[in-house]
Parts: C-alpha cells; sequence; structure tokens
C-alpha cells in the first residue's frame, strides 16, 4: 500500500530518542521530510544524521515544549525552511516510571502539574501553533503519542495526563475535522526503547526479582505474548499520519499488544 507520504512534511517532538526516533524514522523511509523536535541539541544532530539516512529532508529544532514562545519559534523554523507542515507527532513527555506509584493520599500537586504542564500543554501547544498552517492549506494530520495507563488505574498521575491528552484530541479533532486536519491518540504500553533495559533493572530491584522475572513481570499483561517494540508503534503512527488514514479521526488506538482479559468497545 503507498502511504502517499512522499513530500509530506513532518514534525516529530521528543523526536532524538524512543518512540519519537523511531517514528521519525518510519515517516522518512515513507518519503516524509522530518523536522525532529527536542531540548537538546546535541542529541537532536545525532538523531537527525540517523533519520537522513533514509534519503529525506531531516532537520533538527531545539525547543522546550514548556515554553510557547520558543514551540512557535521552532513550528516558524520548520515552516520556513521545509516549506509548511502537514504532519505533528506529539512525543515530547516524561517516560512513565516502572517504581512504585505513591498513593494519591502523598501525591503532591506539582508531581500532578507538571506532568500535565509538559504532556497535556505541551502537545497543546504544538497543536495549536500548527494547525493554522493545516488549516489553510485544507489538510493536515495530528496525533498525540500518550500511554495505556489512560485505561489503567495503577497510576494516578500517569492515568490522568494520559486521559487529559485523550480528551484534548477528542476536541480538537471535533474542531479540525471539518477543515481536513485529523487527530488522533496512539496509546503505547510498555515499549522497547534505549530504556527498556533500565526499566527492567529498576522492577528488579524494587521487587527483589531477578532479570529473567522482571522481565516476564512485564510482559505478563500483554496478550500478544512479548513487549512491542518502538518500531512496530512507529508503524501504526505512519499509517495515521498518511491519507490513508482519513476514516481515523478523534478516536484512541491502542498498541500495546493486546490487554488480557480486558475487552474495550
Amino acid at each position: 500500500m503507498d502511504l502517499q507520504l512522499i513530500g509530506k512534511r513532518a514534525i516529530v517532538t521528543g523526536g532524538s530518542r524512543g518512540i519519537g526516533l523511531a517514528v521519525a524514522e518510519a515517516l522518512a523511509a515513507e518519503g516524509a521530510d522530518i523536522a525532529l523536535v527536542a531540548r537538546n541539541p546535541e542529541s537532536l544532530d545525532a538523531a537527525a544524521r540517523q533519520v537522513a539516512a533514509h534519503g529525506t529532508r531531516v532537520i533538527g529544532v531545539a525547543a522546550d515544549t514548556t515554553n510557547d514562545e520558543e514551540v512557535r519559534a521552532a513550528v516558524a523554523t520548520v515552516v520556513e525552511r521545509l516549506g509548511g507542515v502537514d504532519v505533528l507527532v506529539n512525543a515530547a513527555a516524561r517516560p512513565a516510571s516502572a517504581a512504585p506509584q505513591s498513593p494519591a493520599s502523598a501525591t503532591a500537586d506539582d508531581t500532578v502539574r507538571v506532568e500535565l504542564e509538559t504532556k497535556l500543554l505541551g502537545y497543546l501547544r504544538f497543536a495549536r501553533a500548527v494547525a493554522p498552517h493545516m488549516v489553510e492549506q485544507g489538510w493536515g494530520r495530528i496525533i498525540n503519542i500518550s500511554g495505556l495507563n489512560a485505561r489503567m488505574s495503577t497510576s494516578l498521575v500517569g492515568s490522568v495526563r494520559n486521559v487529559a491528552v485523550a480528551a484534548m484530541t477528542s476536541a480538537l479533532a471535533d474542531e479540525l475535522g471539518p477543515k481536513g486536519v485529523t487527530v488522533t491518540v496512539v496509546h503505547p504500553g510498555v515499549t522497547v526503547t534505549e530504556r527498556t533495559p533500565q526499566i527492567i533493572a529498576d522492577i528488579a530491584a524494587a521487587r527483589g526479582l531477578s532479570h529473567e522475572a522482571a522481565e516476564e513481570a512485564l510482559v505478563a499483561g500483554n496478550a500478544t505474548g512479548r513487549l512491542i517494540t518502538a518500531a512496530e508503534v512507529a508503524d501504526v503512527v505512519t499509517f495515521l499520519a498518511s491519507p490513508r488514514s482519513v476514516a481515523i479521526n478523534g478516536d484512541a488506538v491502542a498498541v500495546g499488544g493486546g490487554a488480557r482479559g480486558a475487552t474495550h468497545y
């Protein structure tokens, strides 16, 4: 299937590592030009060289998603250097923690506030900045990377921030869909990235388990029987970024390999 992404111009926030980097590579492999956004210029340079191996235009733009002025300046730079923006993938967020979660009674205001500032408002800032460009051209795709904590109560902070991203996605889809811009949210579960060995080590230490037992604990709730990789998440995101995905708008797409014993409808 031709995903019709050749020549499309995509911004990927959090694009210097993990799922964001995997998404950037997948989009570039389909022929899209890529603007990677992250805070660290050195990491951006390394990621840009890696993505550029696919043969499309790749630029790195340093910006902090918690700063609206930096976000708007980053989008302006992308529009100037790439000629516009067709796709936004929001993936710049603090990674979920594998450590035991604090009870609600011990969760400080600032613990929640920083998550909403970084993930929910960071995503909104970029969506707000790119939307006028997409609306003007009558086409665009916005994909928000959230997480399956939205469907679980095991992490108060993780659940709140991810549910909030899903709600924002739906509201943006209602507003922008009639103007040719679809907005979707993708919920990864535990995903294999460069952080996975440390996550397994943290679980092993916290629970007094061996490395093998900690890895089995991560996989236990997965109906696929193994962890999903960042590249496999990126495959789904790449489809959602394409013109082929027009029938999906405002909805959540789970990409965690399936949850055992759960029915979502």
